[in-house]
């Protein structure tokens, strides 16, 4: 399994950006999916995930600005982001669960400007 994010860049304080995690293998075929991030010196902690149901779950700290969903034309897990806070800035990962084994795309870098 390959999964491949892009989207990461630049945004000013209240902007938005929007992620993608493509995935060489059906995204709809994975038990759990989730976008992580790390800040500099910091653990790498969950920011959203979604189960093979659909039912999503969030971090607090993103709740109501971000958006989990699973594209099935593109067979990608979208992350969107809105209201973008500096406190946002890190490096996001996604990643992808099926059959015990677990999955990580290549980091994509998110810079939120104040």
């Amino acid at each position: 399994v390959q999964l491949q994010a892009s989207g990461g860049g630049l945004a000013q304080a209240g902007g938005s950006l929007r992620l993608s995690c493509a995935s060489s293998q059906n995204i709809f075929g994975f038990a759990y999916m989730g976008w992580y991030r790390q800040a500099p010196g910091k653990p790498r902690e969950l920011v959203a995930a979604v189960i093979r149901s659909g039912r999503t779950r969030y971090d607090d700290s993103v709740q109501g600005r971000f958006t989990i969903s699973r594209d099935s034309n593109k067979n990608t897990l979208d992350l969107e982001m809105n209201s973008l806070k500096p406190e946002d800035t890190a490096v996001y990962y996604c990643n992808a669960l099926r059959e015990a084994l677990n999955y990580w795309g290549q980091g994509t870098q998110v810079t939120v400007s104040s």
